[in-house]
């Protein structure tokens, strides 16, 4: 789930707030953000775990271009953004990245 953009007015880059809901991680003891923004490293990312059992990070995203991405939980479960602007298919099977337009 993608929460919040925050424009920034004096910089190239916007606040994109990443979020995992505590249902979507099922007692997940860790997960991380795949994508574009990390040449797709899924170590790169790692996401903090709240104390309601969802998981959350915040990165600086430059603005004017889409980036792919996809969650990675427990080190197994891939999952998607359900708020994502678009979906963008992969060259595995019938898998498809959540895609952001920042």
């Amino acid at each position: 789930m993608i929460v919040k953009r925050q424009y920034l007015k004096t910089r190239p880059y916007c606040k994109v707030v990443f979020e995992i809901p505590p249902e979507t991680a099922n007692h997940a003891g860790h997960a991380s953000l795949v994508g574009d923004f990390n040449g797709w490293d899924t170590a790169a990312t790692p996401m903090t775990k709240r104390k309601d059992g969802s998981f959350r990070v915040t990165l600086d995203l430059e603005k004017g271009r889409p980036y792919a991405f996809r969650y990675l939980i427990a080190g197994v479960r891939w999952k998607n953004a359900e708020n994502a602007d678009w979906y963008a298919p992969t060259p595995y099977l019938d898998a498809k990245n959540s895609v952001i337009f920042v």
